[in-house]
């Protein structure tokens, strides 16, 4: 814990600029001792703490919380490749690094990130050469950046949910539909128009603005729900760039394709916030205890839509369940991660397939419900349906994806789905895990490769309930 303490202190002191002789002057205390407490060789008492507390501007729980879990997570998860193997890389190890170096489990997940993507480039180019289809490389790694922008905000930023109010009440009327007044807003102030067209074979897409003619084309293939939130994005373009460009001030992108992915992600949170404003939202979730369907008809959204906004709900002062949310394909690949239940979500490869986001293909368009058991202990109630995504016309194949969405079981009288699950017997959860590699079960069945804590042994003369395990 001192460890945890000395990193956090020193890490916000250089931030705000400040040398370690003047803090040590503010605190009362000598150089030499400071530079000891950074280092975590001694433990730090509890009048000092409220010093640096008040010194610093942090929030005494901040210095004194848990490790990183993401930061861990994404560590064992990289560390967990084959490739590591030899070297028996322990989950207490990993933990370790998370806690008392910080920096250094950043900078090996930032080169997990760039190894991944050269490899990705590479196949992609021997595609280009020999056309063979090498999907499993095919990771957006960009996405990684915003889900790490979003999770270091978690996914909550004040002066977009107040400009994006002000839109709201500006364009809310009883007599016309929120299509229609999105339409004339943007006619009205910026002398665009907005034109529903069939795009043609040679220039597909899904929406088009030509600055030069002051005209948002959007496809006529979309849902009514998709084209809303594309009118109120292009409201945000025009208006509250600057306000999305300062969310981006503190945070490091690695290219401008990962700054660009983000500044896409902002817009439309600001555009779902103009269609479900915070404190209406807020209230509705709370009074439909977050059924996702009755909020959905509500709002006039789509599923997707309304998963992706209950995860915003994190004003200090009006609160919702900290949920996570996952979007994979039928395949396994994750395309979207957030977790704010704490749960770990998998930064390399695809999750543990007893999750019930794959088991959602089995039925599509049903919301599945589950009591789900991590190894270490906790809870948590997870949903999962599917959705389609794409052109909506006769004789094309729309591509369908799985949402996930899921909190702590202590959360769950707040939670609609969990009642008819069994929360009380310890047995009616079902047993998951992260990923293979990472995962600690020995009793699994659909385990596809060896658990990184345990040495991978043949035993021609005995066969486990996996090959992997002879237990």
């Amino acid at each position: 814990m001192k460890n945890q303490i000395g990193f956090k202190i020193k890490n916000t002191r250089r931030k705000a600029g400040i040398s370690q002789a003047d803090l040590s002057e503010k605190l009362g205390i000598s150089s030499s001792y400071l530079n000891l407490i950074e280092s975590g060789k001694r433990n730090v008492n509890v009048d000092l703490l409220l010093k640096v507390s008040d010194v610093l501007n942090i929030e005494l729980k901040d210095l004194s919380k848990k490790e990183d879990a993401n930061l861990y997570h994404d560590a064992l998860d990289l560390l967990g490749d084959n490739i590591f193997e030899d070297l028996d890389i322990t989950n207490i190890e990993v933990k370790d690094l998370a806690n008392n170096n910080p920096l250094i489990a950043k900078a090996l997940i930032r080169l997990g990130d760039f190894y991944k993507k050269g490899n990705k480039e590479i196949y992609s180019k021997v595609e280009s050469i020999s056309e063979d289809n090498i999907t499993k490389f095919k990771s957006s790694f960009p996405g990684e950046a915003v889900s790490d922008f979003l999770q270091k905000y978690n996914n909550y930023f004040q002066e977009l949910e107040d400009y994006s109010l002000k839109v709201f009440k500006s364009v809310n009327s009883k007599n016309k539909t929120r299509h229609v007044l999105l339409i004339d807003y943007l006619k009205n102030k910026h002398k665009v128009d907005v034109e529903d067209i069939v795009p043609s074979e040679k220039d597909n897409f899904a929406k088009k603005y030509d600055d030069n003619k002051k005209k948002l084309y959007l496809s006529d293939y979309l849902t009514l729900e998709t084209k809303k939130l594309y009118a109120a994005s292009q409201i945000v373009q025009l208006e509250a760039m600057d306000i999305i460009e300062k969310q981006l001030n503190d945070f490091v992108f690695q290219n401008e394709e990962s700054k660009n992915l983000t500044i896409i992600a902002l817009v439309n949170y600001t555009a779902a916030a103009i269609l479900m404003p915070y404190e209406l939202f807020f209230n509705e979730c709370k009074k439909h205890r977050y059924d996702l369907e009755l909020i959905q008809h509500t709002f006039a959204t789509s599923f997707e839509q309304v998963a992706h906004r209950v995860t915003c709900l994190q004003n200090p002062k009006m609160k919702g369940i900290p949920f996570h949310m996952l979007r994979a394909d039928i395949a396994g690949n994750i395309s979207k991660r957030l977790s704010l239940s704490g749960i770990q979500i998998p930064r390399y490869g695809g999750a543990c397939p007893r999750w019930n986001i794959h088991s959602a293909f089995i039925t599509p368009g049903k919301i599945h419900a589950a009591l789900s058991k991590m190894t270490d202990g906790e809870k948590y109630v997870c949903i999962a349906r599917t959705v389609e995504k794409g052109i909506g016309r006769y004789g094309v194949h729309r591509s369908m994806v799985s949402i996930g969405l899921g909190c702590e079981a202590k959360y769950a009288k707040d939670f609609v789905y969990s009642d008819q699950l069994n929360l009380k017997e310890d047995q009616a959860a079902i047993p998951i895990g992260v990923n293979c590699r990472t995962c600690t079960r020995l009793d699994c069945q659909q385990r596809a490769f060896p658990p990184i804590n345990k040495k991978f042994k043949i035993d021609l003369n005995k066969r486990g309930i996996s090959v992997y395990v002879n237990e």
